[in-house]
Formats: C-alpha cells, sequence, structure tokens
C-alpha cells in the first residue's frame, strides 16, 4: 500500500526487453534506498512493481507486457517518473489509501494556470466515471489529488506549486497519458452493493 504523497522523481535509464515484458533500470531521483531490499514494493508513477536489484542509486523491476498494456510511460528511455517507497502501518497517511494497481489511463484535455495554480482537466476512461467524486480523492501517476469539478466525461484538479515542484507534473502537457487509480472505498462499496442480498 502507498499514499500517494511522492518521495522523488527518478529517470529510467535502461530497458532490457524479456519474453513477457521488459526489466526497467531507474535512479532513484534522491530517494533512500538504504532501508529498501530484492522483493520490496515501490510506487512508480504509480504502478506497484517489485524491486529485482539494488545498485548504488539504481533500482531495477520487472514490468509484464499486462501491466505493460494497461498503464502509460514504463518503457521509455529517458522518462521522468514519480517514486514512492511503500507505507509502514506507523506512517501517517497523508494524502490517500493507494493500492499501486492502475485503473486506467486517462487523457489530459486541459491545463492552464490559475493564478498561482493550473488547472488540470482529465478524460478517463468512460467506466471510471462513477467511481471519481467532487472532493473524492484520485490518483494521478501515483499522486494523491482532490477532484474539484465533475462533469459528463471529465474531472479537474487544482495543481499547487508545491505538487507541480515535487513531481513530474510540471511536465504534463495537453493530449498526454496519465496512468488512474480510483478511490480503493469506492470499488468496495460498488461491490458491496451489487452482492447485498436484496
Amino acid at each position: 500500500m502507498f499514499t500517494g504523497i511522492i518521495e522523488a522523481v527518478g529517470e529510467i535509464k535502461k530497458i532490457i526487453p524479456l519474453e513477457n515484458g521488459v526489466r526497467i533500470e531507474i535512479t532513484s531521483g534522491g530517494l533512500d534506498l538504504s532501508d529498501l531490499r530484492i522483493g520490496d514494493s515501490i510506487a512508480t508513477n504509480g504502478v506497484c512493481l517489485t524491486i529485482t536489484t539494488l545498485m548504488g542509486n539504481t533500482i531495477s523491476m520487472e514490468v509484464s507486457r499486462e501491466t505493460l498494456s494497461c498503464t502509460q510511460s514504463l518503457d521509455t528511455r529517458g522518462g521522468r517518473v514519480n517514486l514512492e517507497k511503500a507505507m509502514q502501518l506507523s506512517d501517517r497517511i497523508n494524502g490517500h489509501l493507494v493500492s499501486g494497481h492502475v485503473d486506467g489511463v486517462g487523457k489530459i484535455i486541459k491545463l492552464e494556470p490559475a493564478g498561482e495554480s493550473y488547472i488540470l482537466a482529465i478524460r478517463p476512461p468512460i467506466a471510471l466515471m462513477k467511481y471519481i467524486a467532487k472532493k473524492g480523492s484520485i490518483t494521478v501517476n501515483g499522486v494523491s489529488l482532490t477532484v474539484n469539478l465533475i462533469t459528463k466525461d471529465e474531472f479537474r484538479i487544482n495543481l499547487i506549486p508545491h505538487t507541480l515542484a515535487a513531481t513530474t507534473f510540471k511536465e504534463l502537457k495537453k493530449d498526454m497519458e496519465v496512468n488512474l487509480e480510483v478511490d480503493l472505498f469506492a470499488r468496495y462499496l460498488e461491490k458491496f452493493l451489487i452482492s447485498a442480498p436484496r
């Protein structure tokens, strides 16, 4: 589990093809790796991956073809990625509970300044709209954010300067794709309501 609070921005340095996916090598971008071990989980642009190698400031993870098919920006050399280590039970949850299991890829349809902040509008897969609530939480490329506005087929977020400075969001542009994970509680509530006896 994660919280959606980004700890560092890393860079994909090498991509090694595998039979059923790729192995990616990422520089840690200042992330403290001293408490990590092979087999630990790390969120990479919101995708929970397992560390297979630790060498200096470089970590390696294997990404399956299935994961590549339903996520964005994990097989591009030179791509910068948001990194977060798995949370401990004693940690403060400053964002919200995030599983690292991407629900879909959204498209940025607007990114424009609003004072010192930016308004980010994203069009998610239509099937995800029912899980997105005004003032609710959503994870975009691993970042825990609050939804400010919802229309029929998009949602909007206010990005404060700190979020832009501490993540890859300053590199976002219109028409780019982003990884989305809806709020865990929304998914479980739907499951409960569907399964509940009538």
